[in-house]
């Protein structure tokens, strides 16, 4: 079969196929256009999910008639003016969009510069021209897409519903109104307003505005639960928003990341958000992240994607390392913050029952509740031994005052321990409402943070068995721990083979107290099944120590009292990340007096 150059046209149709996959491809291209032209204002209008009709309204620099002819051919642009493609500071630069959607829909053009006295017109429908020819329109431009694929009709059937495409469209022009908040952005779809985003105000700090944009699309919630990032080294800078762990849901959607104003699907970046996030939240759960990473443009290629999609640093551990770091120590002057979403849940989970007659069981539950009252008796509070566990006081002394809150003005965010219900829960009362702690799931942070403090100060405390704890195991898992012996030691845990298949546990790490060392070995086994070898046990620090700060951690079901309880509460407020448990659920909720008093009706 001889070789032959393509007709320019089917050029085109091929190129539409990479750059314009379906009619958000073609609104993020537009979009795009217009703001590289100096836009403020952006208006988008869409019909049947934009298969019908796009319509893509700025008041950019606009185009002039001879523009305008050039504008549809291949690789035309006005973004390269030096044909250095290492030197590309806008969002658009292959010159492809506007042929291959005049090559597969009916494309139309109007536009007029600020010193024209009128504009112009141009159409492009499967690749044929008409015009310019002169059309009145303010200073901007104007671009109309009807019957996307009309000339490709089999590309119409691998598109999906019309409610699924425009859910692609938003998305694309949210994720651009995310890194241009000083743009008012509308769209329009079938008759009805789906997005009305106004500019940011010029004044103000950038986090301020990009912050009131970030509220507007993701909601009020990402504002109250979320921490500001700013980080810069060798000549990148990084700054955004990062969720706490909390705040977190079922996939990785609510991750926004940009470089250098451009939406990008980057596996470095994501990649380094989950390694950012893996000492808090589980695998199966992701967090909220708007990153903006501004990278000197020498330093990243991105002309690696058709779309654009894709980008290429030529240091990919610095920018990582960079990220890790940033969020890291944002999550870190968090606290002991968690999200306010947990306690909004818990009051929509009581709401059912204020005009009901009380569930099935709700009353005999009222009267089984264990629920000793911090009232200064000790009855109650002492009917189990105190817990052993480290750094908390033991019981206080028979008939000491129950302690009160504070009034002379120290910082007690957690509040006062007034009950322990379920011998699970402890109830602190706070300035302005309530707290509720999972006593196990709270104790297992602290205990995490201290072991992981341990190690930077180069290693656990150990303390000696009066007699060493023998485990039976499977002969595969007793050679791993042994293989493991050393770094295990480092982590508090001094284990020797004790015949085939059975481990001797001589020394467990001090902060653990009286746990289940049988069953905490056990557990350690089937972590280090799934551990490559070539990974240290510090690489999988959240792993290993996770399973060995859970067996340390108070129970539930073990009785505490009022001093224990509130030593509880301080080292939470004085410890990072004790607001969620190693695997991101939350150790505490917290109720404000305004919201339980609607519960009640007295508001």
């Amino acid at each position: 079969m001889p070789i032959r150059l393509l007709p320019p046209n089917l050029v085109n149709q091929i190129a539409a196929g990479e750059v314009v996959e379906r009619p958000a491809s073609a609104v993020k291209e537009l979009v795009e256009n217009a703001i590289d032209a100096g836009a403020t204002r952006i208006d988008i209008t869409l019909n049947d999910g934009g298969r019908a009709l796009i319509v893509v309204t700025d008041n950019g620099c606009g185009m002039t008639p001879q523009e305008l002819t050039v504008a549809v051919d291949r690789h035309a642009t006005s973004k390269l003016p030096s044909d250095d493609l290492t030197e590309i500071g806008w969002l658009g630069f292959r010159g492809e969009a506007l042929p291959a959607i005049g090559s597969v829909a009916r494309l139309s053009i109007t536009s007029r510069t600020p010193d024209a006295d009128a504009g112009w017109h141009m159409m492009v429908a499967g690749g044929r021209k008409d015009g310019p020819v002169p059309a009145p329109h303010p200073r901007g431009t104007r671009i109309e897409v009807r019957d996307l694929f009309f000339a490709t009709p089999a590309r119409l059937k691998f598109l999906k519903g019309a409610g699924t495409e425009l859910s692609y469209a938003i998305d694309n022009v949210e994720r651009l109104a995310m890194a241009y908040p000083e743009i008012a952005f509308t769209l329009t779809a079938d008759g009805r307003s789906r997005l009305n985003l106004p500019a940011g105000g010029t004044q103000g700090d950038l986090f301020d505005i990009h912050l009131e944009r970030l509220s507007a699309i993701l909601g009020r919630e990402f504002a109250a639960n979320s921490v500001p990032v700013a980080a810069e080294r060798e000549g990148i800078r990084l700054y955004g928003y990062a969720g706490l762990p909390t705040f977190n849901r079922g996939n990785a959607f609510a991750q926004y990341l940009f470089v250098n104003g451009r939406p990008v699907r980057d596996r470095v970046l994501t990649g380094a958000v989950r390694a950012a996030y893996a000492d808090f939240l589980a695998a199966s759960r992701h967090p909220y992240v708007v990153l903006f990473l501004e990278v000197p443009r020498t330093d990243v290629d991105v002309n690696v994607h058709p779309a654009k999609a894709e980008v290429r640093f030529r240091d990919a551990s610095l920018v990582r390392g960079l990220i890790i770091g940033a969020l890291r120590h944002a999550l870190a002057e968090a606290g002991h913050r968690a999200s306010t979403t947990t306690g909004a849940a818990a009051l929509a989970a009581l709401r059912p029952y204020l005009n009901t007659a009380p569930p099935q069981g709700a009353l005999d539950m009222a009267y089984t509740m264990q629920a000793p009252m911090v009232d200064g008796t000790g009855e109650g509070l002492a009917e189990s031994a105190p817990v052993s566990m480290y750094d908390l006081p033991q019981s206080a002394p028979e008939g000491a005052a129950p302690e009160a809150y504070p009034t002379d003005g120290a910082v007690q965010p957690l509040g006062v321990a007034r009950a322990q219900l379920h011998e699970t829960y402890i109830v602190a009362q706070t300035a302005d409402g309530i707290v509720i702690v999972d006593q196990h799931a709270a104790h297992e942070r602290l205990v995490y943070e201290r072991m992981k403090a341990a190690l930077a100060d180069g290693g656990v405390k150990r303390q000696m068995l009066l007699i060493p704890e023998v485990v039976e195991l499977d002969e595969a898992s007793a050679q791993r721990l042994v293989g493991r012996a050393a770094e295990l030691a480092e982590l508090g845990l001094l284990v020797e083979a004790f015949g085939p298949g059975a481990i001797a546990v001589r020394e467990v790490p001090a902060m653990l107290g009286d746990g289940d060392v049988s069953g905490l070995v056990r557990d350690l086994a089937n972590d280090l099944s799934a551990v490559d070898e070539a990974l240290s046990l510090k690489d999988r620090l959240a792993d290993v120590s996770g399973t060995m700060a859970c067996h340390g951690a108070i129970r539930a079901g073990r009785r505490l009292n009022g001093a224990e309880m509130n030593a509880l509460l301080r080292q939470m407020e004085s410890t990072p990340h004790a607001g969620q448990c190693n695997h991101g659920r939350p150790t505490y909720v917290e109720l404000k007096l305004k919201d339980i008093e609607r519960l009640f009706g007295r508001r």
